[in-house]
């Protein structure tokens, strides 16, 4: 895993949904050396274009994370708070958070609430102020707090908050390093405000008018105990082609291309559904005329909680995958 400080690295950047400049900007340096062009758009979508006489390829991983808006300040200082995207209160009781100045907090269940009934009403976070005051020469209403948990290994896999979708950033950056001559006109784009509706992507996906379009995200485990098969993807078994989720049917097409990319190439990879969630492949596939849309996902486990796990064979292969596909000449037409 030589690329587990930049994993850290990413991961710790701030960049909730609405807030992806901290983010953006560590990726675009990372994604300097790479690219012949780098540009921002109104959304605040990081695009980052390989120049190529081929078709328009277009890879989406959305670099921006869950959170926790502050809603009311009490007057002893704590905390309400409301969700930004997919939290789940249960899965967050006992946190650590921080804000983008620097103040940390912890996310803490008021007495009385049910364990495995709590919603976002039942918690508040708690940053150590002792009244109203106190609390707004810190923070104030509007301001969003994030996940301040550790990146680590953990036997072949590893952990921290982000990963999605921050461990698909890593993929397309190690992605870029790889290309050398494209035949194809390549545009990775690190999308904002997927987590509340696929936002940045559909801006991205429409300027970009792509022939092709893959979203590069994570997606469901199926290996962890008491699993009731809602999805189908096993971390260990390589790259996961999307075939369907709750956003997107795949282009046949698209995922016949990937599966066979991965066995011409000896990639480990797998068919990939999901009967809950979706990726930036909702908004490409639909935009202006259509487009033909896949997906390279990597299995993640415990998804929208403080701690993620991946398998660091999953996201090589995940690499290997879109550095193929960006490499192989493309037909105008899927």
């Amino acid at each position: 895993m030589e690329w587990i400080n930049t994993l850290n690295t990413l991961c710790h950047a701030f960049g909730p949904s609405g807030a992806e400049g901290g983010v953006a900007q560590i990726i675009e340096e990372m994604a300097r050396p790479y690219v012949d062009e780098i540009t921002r758009d109104t959304m605040g979508n990081l695009i980052c274009r390989k120049k190529g006489s081929g078709p328009r390829l277009m890879f989406s991983a959305h670099m921006d994370s869950i959170g926790l808006v502050v809603t009311h300040i009490d007057d002893k200082g704590f905390l309400r708070v409301g969700a930004i995207g997919g939290v789940h209160a249960d899965a967050v009781v006992n946190t650590p958070v921080r804000f983008q100045n620097g103040t940390c907090g912890v996310i803490a269940a008021q007495v009385g609430s049910t364990p495995g009934k709590r919603t976002m009403a039942d918690l508040y976070l708690d940053i150590g102020a002792t009244s109203r005051e106190e609390a707004e020469q810190q923070v104030q209403i509007g301001d969003v707090a994030v996940y301040n948990t550790p990146v680590f290994p953990a036997g072949a896999l590893v952990a921290g908050p982000y990963m999605d979708n921050r461990i698909s950033c890593l993929v397309l950056l190690q992605a870029m390093e790889r290309l050398h001559d494209c035949p194809n006109d390549v545009y990775f784009v690190f999308s904002t405000q997927e987590e509340v509706g696929l936002r940045g992507a559909k801006t991205a996906a429409w300027s970009i008018d792509p022939d092709y379009g893959i979203a590069v995200d994570v997606t469901s485990e199926d290996g962890i105990p008491g699993a009731k098969h809602t999805a189908s993807s096993l971390a260990g078994q390589g790259a996961a082609v999307k075939v369907m989720d709750r956003s997107v049917i795949c282009h046949p097409e698209m995922v016949n291309l990937l599966m066979e990319l991965a066995q011409k190439q000896g990639i480990p990879a797998q068919r990939d559904v999901i009967q809950a969630g979706g990726t930036d492949a909702g908004a490409i596939h639909q935009t202006r005329s259509g487009v033909c849309t896949g997906g390279i996902s990597i299995p993640c486990r415990y998804t929208h909680t403080p701690c993620e796990m991946v398998c660091a064979a999953d996201v090589e292969a995940c690499v290997a995958l879109v550095a193929a596909l960006a490499q192989t000449k493309l037909e105008k037409e899927c």
